[in-house]
Parts: C-alpha cells; sequence; structure tokens
C-alpha cells in the first residue's frame, strides 16, 4: 500500500499541512468540524497510525473580560484559570483576554477575530452596534456565545450566565428603605448606563424605595462610569452641598473613595451605607462597622456555571434556557457573616 504523506492528507482534507499536524498530534486549536474533516480523511485514506478520538480534542475556549481594575474581573479572571485546570488540558484550552469597557470597537473585532479561532466564547460586554453585528457573526459560523455578568437582549448569545441584577437592586432598595428609619436623602452612585447591569440594579432599588418607602428622598443618580476620580469629585460636589444623608448605594467600584468622601463629611459610620461584592475594600469596611450590607455575585460559581453550559453545548449540543440555566444566586454579607 502507497504510504499516505501529511502532505497529501492535507490536500485531501482542503486544509494546510500544519493543521493536520496539529490534530494527528493532539495540540489543540482546530475546530471540531475541521478536526473531524481531517480524521475521515485520515480513515478514508487508511493512514497507518492510530488515530486520536475526536472527543479528546481540546476545546479552544475565549473569555473576555473587563479591562478595569475592579477586583470582581481580577477574581473572576483567577475563578476561570482554577475551573479550566481542574477540567483538564484535554478537556479544553481557555483563553483569557482584558479589553477596555470604553473600546467597544476593539472589543467587537477580537469577537470577530475569535470566530475563526474559537470553539466557544464567554462575553463580558455592553449594548453597541458593533458588538451585536460580531455575535451575529458568530452565531452564522456556528461559535456560540455566552454573556456574563451583564446580559445583551435581543443579541445572538446561546445564554446569559448572572445573578438577577434587577432583583440585586430590589434587594438593596428593600435593606435600605428597613435600615433608614429616620429618612432623609439617600445617594445613588452607578457604574456604567451602558451596561443592562447597573441600570437594572439602579431601576429596582429606586422602584422598592419609591413605592414602599415614601420618607426617602432619593437625589440623582451620580454616573461614576467606573472612574475612581469621577466618583470622587461627583460624590464630594453632593456632600458639600447637605449634611442630611440618611443612606448611599453604590452600584460598581469605587468603595474606597466613596468611604474616604463619606469619612471627610463624619457620615461614614452614621449614614446606611450599601454596596456590591466582598473583598479586601468592603471586609474592612464591613469590620470598623461603616458598611452596612454589600451583595455579593460569587465569581466562582460565574466561572464554574459559564464553562459547563458550553462545555455541554459543544459536547452534546445541549441549548439551555437563556437565562434559567444560567443563574446564579447572590448572597447578602453584613458584619456578622462577613468571615
Amino acid at each position: 500500500m502507497k504510504k499516505v504523506t501529511l502532505a497529501a492528507l492535507a490536500q485531501r482534507a482542503g486544509v494546510g499541512l500544519a493543521t493536520v499536524d496539529r490534530v494527528l498530534n493532539e495540540r489543540g486549536g482546530v475546530s471540531p468540524e475541521t478536526t473531524r474533516k481531517i480524521l475521515q480523511a485520515a480513515r478514508d485514506a487508511g493512514l497507518n497510525r492510530i488515530l486520536p478520538e475526536e472527543h479528546r480534542q481540546p476545546w479552544q475556549i475565549e473569555v473576555v473580560l473587563s479591562g478595569n481594575d475592579s477586583f470582581f474581573f481580577r477574581q473572576l479572571a483567577s475563578d476561570f484559570a482554577t475551573v479550566a485546570t481542574g477540567l483538564g488540558y484535554r478537556r479544553l484550552t481557555l483563553h483569557r483576554t482584558f479589553i477596555p469597557e470604553d473600546r467597544p470597537d476593539r472589543l467587537a473585532a477580537h469577537i470577530i477575530k475569535c470566530s475563526k479561532q474559537r470553539d466557544g466564547m464567554i462575553v463580558f460586554a455592553h449594548e453597541h452596534p458593533a458588538i451585536f453585528e460580531a455575535l451575529a457573526l458568530c452565531k452564522a459560523r456556528k461559535v456560540p456565545v455566552i454573556t456574563l455578568v451583564t446580559d445583551l437582549p435581543g443579541a445572538e448569545r446561546l445564554c446569559h450566565v448572572g445573578i438577577n441584577q434587577l432583583q440585586a437592586g430590589r434587594t438593596a432598595g428593600l435593606m435600605m428603605g428597613r435600615m433608614l428609619h429616620q429618612g432623609g436623602d439617600v445617594i445613588m452612585v452607578s457604574g456604567r448606563f451602558d451596561y443592562s447591569a447597573h441600570r437594572q440594579r439602579i431601576e429596582g432599588f429606586r422602584d422598592v424605595l419609591q413605592q414602599q418607602f415614601p420618607h426617602i428622598r432619593l437625589r440623582e443618580v451620580l454616573a461614576g462610569n467606573e472612574q475612581r476620580d469621577t466618583i470622587s469629585k461627583l460624590l464630594e460636589k453632593q456632600l458639600a452641598q447637605s449634611c442630611a444623608i440618611g443612606g448611599l448605594y453604590n452600584t460598581g467600584l469605587g468603595n474606597t473613595q466613596i468611604s474616604e468622601a463619606l469619612a471627610r463629611h463624619r457620615i461614614l459610620q452614621r449614614c446606611i451605607y450599601i454596596t456590591h461584592e466582598l473583598y479586601a475594600t468592603t471586609r474592612d469596611l464591613l469590620a470598623k462597622g461603616a458598611l452596612s450590607l454589600t451583595l455579593d455575585q460569587n465569581t466562582r460559581r460565574h466561572a464554574q456555571l459559564s464553562v459547563e453550559l458550553l462545555l455541554r453545548h459543544l459536547d452534546g449540543g445541549e441549548s439551555p434556557q437563556t437565562y434559567a440555566d444560567g443563574k446564579v444566586e447572590f448572597m447578602l454579607y453584613t458584619e456578622e457573616n462577613y468571615r
């Protein structure tokens, strides 16, 4: 029998020599469709060697996260690495990319690039036409995408993994209303409003207070846009106008700057202060009795669930429900249970 060369096999499969080499030597980085094509071509040609099993090819998964310096995304990136390590290199290869939140054009371009290189994607992104177009292209190329933390309603995605952000905001509002017995003004500090997560948190918080606690006055939302300097300046202006601040709710980063501003005006431990995530800064504030409550999203569960859902789809074609299958429960922490 005539010896089958890798070059001849590449020509038969209609791919490059390097791609054949990656498949036969199980180096990964080749789409499942191309892998199947090459292995079938090898069988048809009678290649005299033990062929790898298709299911042993590691899935190439791209995780795209925010490039801001918040604890949440640093921890989330670490949790994704831990989850991938636990599953093993033969199951998947995880690629992590951090893109600034103010560069939707760059994010869209990266998604399009990955649609040619990856088997699936897990993406943190905000609502922007270029990103919606990039996700539509992923679907056309049969590359499933899971949105993470903040949803993209109407986008072409496999499903969404995250907490119920509206419910989190409503919970924060309920706690604020029940703790702030004497009434007063409440300041709301929001992260980027082009992310549905922050809009939903503010919406839920505002709705509960307006409907159930009319004795509490809500100040205009401060658009911090995840910029620490902006948060400091806007908050300082608000605090300088009045000392009748009974509470403050922060939906995003900037808790160091907020606590410092409240301390300068000597109301840090007098006002009801509610925020999100449990990390070094919020732990310290809870220990000092300066923070009333923080709502934590559970980064590890985000990483585990999104990888599990994506692998189940890639391995067996399972189609998860848009929200129900990817729902993550949030946890409330006070000075009594944060340790």
